[in-house]
């Protein structure tokens, strides 16, 4: 029997899997929040805005038996909002990680 869970369990283990970095490895990626929320903010933008299309023009459905069942107007779940922020988050927390373990410059910082 499917879960109404189901989507966000998934992004659950996504933070997880990935959230440790930030601790462990100090990736500083929750500290310099407003560069995190700029590089979030276009991806949740336009999405948002195809999903509300797509789900308008009927070309995708979500399997109501695997949402929370809770909508952003005009059609778009709550669960594929969050998808839109935690995949990002996870992706920025992977490379910073990685930057953090290899000694890697993105060249926007002050050299070491």
């Amino acid at each position: 029997m499917p879960s109404r869970l189901s989507y966000v369990a998934v992004l659950g283990f996504v933070l997880i899997g990935s959230g440790w970095l930030e601790i462990m490895l100090r990736t500083r990626v929750l500290r310099r929040w407003k560069r995190l929320v700029l590089s979030i903010a276009p991806v949740v933008i336009v999405f948002f805005l195809w999903d509300a299309y797509a789900v308008a023009a009927d070309h995708w459905s979500f399997d109501q038996s695997r949402i929370l069942g809770i909508f952003i107007p005009p059609a778009v779940p709550l669960d594929e909002v969050l998808f839109f922020i935690v995949i990002p988050f996870a992706s920025i927390l992977t490379l910073e990680a990685v930057r953090s373990a290899k000694g890697w410059q993105a060249g926007d910082e002050e050299p070491r």
